[in-house]
């Protein structure tokens, strides 16, 4: 798979048509289906990794396995971690799992530093994807420090619709457990008080959101 000059464009309309070349002439594509790994926690950084269409959710492990939901990366943005560290080869902190089926722009390294001083739009790209990273990071935070669980699964639902632009969210309670870092007995039990208030319905591949 090639990506056009055409597509890229569309894709990204604030940036210069010399970018765009330079994006088309050294990006490698990779398609990856839902659930497939895109970079694992100590993984080598070895280059910039953009999503161009999909959805991927971003994970944070500890070495037993745990893991915290952290945020999304959405078509057209950008994994922060992979633009930080220049040339320089670094592991990730992370995990990265296409929640869909997702194609991914992959750029070298040594372009990040170049196209900060040659591009405009690239800087300004950049800025972006950091400032909504922190925005994000500082909902989590506020989430954990100031709601107690019940909110914060009904924000997690709520947040999980609107990216999917659906009222079916497929994921399990052992999922939404992990990610949550609880217990699946936690998750389930406040499920079911969301169900039986109508707020939600459950199914067994997938939760529906009537009314949160």
């Amino acid at each position: 798979m090639k990506l056009t000059i055409e597509e890229v464009q569309k894709r990204f309309p604030d940036f210069e048509i010399e970018l765009v070349r330079d994006i088309v002439n050294v990006a490698e594509i990779k398609t990856c289906q839902k659930g497939e790994y895109i970079q694992r926690k100590g993984q080598y950084i070895r280059s910039i990794l953009v999503i161009f269409d999909g959805l991927v959710k971003v994970l944070r492990e500890n070495s037993n396995g745990n893991y915290f939901f952290m945020h999304y990366v959405e078509g057209g943005q950008a994994f922060p971690l992979t633009m930080i560290y220049g040339d320089r080869q670094e592991t990730s902190d992370v995990t990265a799992i296409a929640f869909d089926k997702t194609v991914l722009i992959s750029i070298p390294l040594s372009c990040m530093e170049k196209w900060m001083k040659e591009y405009k739009s690239w800087y300004q790209y950049v800025l972006d994807t950091f400032r909504e990273r922190v925005k994000e990071l500082l909902k989590t935070l506020d989430n954990i420090v100031f709601l107690n669980m019940d909110e914060r699964l009904v924000v997690y639902l709520k947040h999980n619709s609107e990216i999917l632009q659906s009222k079916n969210i497929p994921v399990t309670r052992t999922e939404i457990a992990k990610e949550f870092n609880s217990s699946r007995e936690v998750i389930t039990r406040l499920l079911n008080k969301l169900a039986a208030k109508g707020k939600i319905k459950m199914h067994r591949h997938f939760i529906e959101v009537v009314d949160l």
